[in-house]
């Protein structure tokens, strides 16, 4: 079958004919429809120092998949064969404390797919049935494939109660925007996003979800809080972007009590102003993947609630075209970018 694949330690991608996996016992084998491009895929590309310490290549990389089950394995029950499903590509050990517990998010022996094993980009993948969701209403294959990213979103988005509250997103990426939808469905007052690029801003704009879309260069956080009536500063915070100014500047602007939630992966190590998290009593929490699966029950009542996130998919590629897409996506003037594998 054809491939991504990490072939050798520096920087590319090589598509190649790899062999069909095998469904083991208790898994399914998925025919691929689409998958999406992510950030952990472009570091991958581009063979970065995490990359380097995170693969041992040859790899087939991917985790953002939707598609149809064509095979089960021994035992497996919770599906059947033609279910359009989603991949959750945290694969957990379910013997820990976290797992055994119920917070499988928190599992210390995670294991991803297309990182440390062979992920989606390829016409099949191979995964425990317990990793796949089933949707069970109708969905467009494209925003299926997206779920993992809009997992992130939403596990950050709902970390604390925004009804009425005034929230800030720095970082209009398709994470950022989604969050902003979520946020907004659920009844904040104030969305305000933050870029540096003025094509995330405007797709913001045109997702209708936020009441602002700032650009950070010319326009402060003080002037937008002015011109909206804020006084004390906004109640929840969803860093998105990992540059360590807009962390800057949303500590800065938290309301005494604001709460924050993390997702954003700094290329570095951060200073950041303790004096003010401590002093003005703010809750910081980190946010890696999605709670399984709390998180992607609320994912599909959302969706068919009808939360409309197939907007943020503003790129579609055949998978040949690999190289054009990963590039449109690392240009950071784009929604998400969608390769399609229905051809083969």
């Amino acid at each position: 079958m054809k491939a991504l694949v990490k072939l050798e330690a520096a920087p590319g991608l090589w598509l190649r004919d790899v062999p069909k996996p095998v469904t083991g016992p208790g898994e399914v084998l998925i025919k691929v429809l689409r998958t999406g491009i992510c950030g952990t895929d472009l570091r991958i590309r581009a063979w970065d120092s995490w990359a380097q310490g995170a693969l041992r290549p040859p790899v087939v990389i991917g985790h953002e998949i939707a598609g149809v089950v064509t095979e089960l394995g021994r035992g497996v029950d919770t599906v059947d064969v033609g279910d359009l499903v989603s991949v959750e590509g945290h694969l957990v050990c379910g013997r820990c404390r976290s797992c055994l517990g119920g917070a499988r998010q928190l599992c210390p022996n995670t294991v991803s797919v297309g990182v440390d094993r062979d992920g989606g980009f390829a016409e099949f993948i191979a995964v425990t049935a317990t990793n796949v969701w089933r949707h069970p209403n109708p969905i467009d294959p494209e925003v299926a494939a997206i779920f993992d990213p809009f997992g992130n979103a939403v596990h950050s988005a709902l970390s604390f109660r925004v009804l009425g509250e005034d929230v800030l997103i720095t970082g209009a990426g398709p994470i950022g925007i989604m969050a902003a939808s979520v946020v907004r469905h659920a009844g904040a007052r104030h969305v305000v996003i933050t870029d540096v690029s003025t094509e995330r801003l405007a797709l913001a704009r045109t997702m209708g979800a936020v009441t602002r879309a700032v650009d950070i260069t010319t326009t402060s956080l003080d002037e937008v809080m002015a011109d909206l009536a804020m006084v004390e500063g906004f109640d929840v915070g969803l860093e998105m972007s990992g540059a360590p100014d807009a962390l800057h500047t949303m500590i800065r602007t938290m309301a005494h009590g604001g709460e924050v939630a993390l997702l954003g992966l700094p290329s570095g190590q951060i200073q950041f102003d303790w004096d003010r998290v401590i002093h003005s009593m703010l809750t910081i929490k980190g946010i890696f993947g999605r709670e399984m699966f709390e998180t992607w029950y609320a994912m599909s009542v959302l969706i068919n609630a009808g939360l409309d996130i197939a907007p943020v998919i503003t790129h579609r590629f055949g998978f040949e075209d690999f190289e054009q897409a990963f590039d449109v996506a690392a240009s950071g003037r784009c929604g998400k970018v969608i390769l399609d594998w229905s051809a083969v």
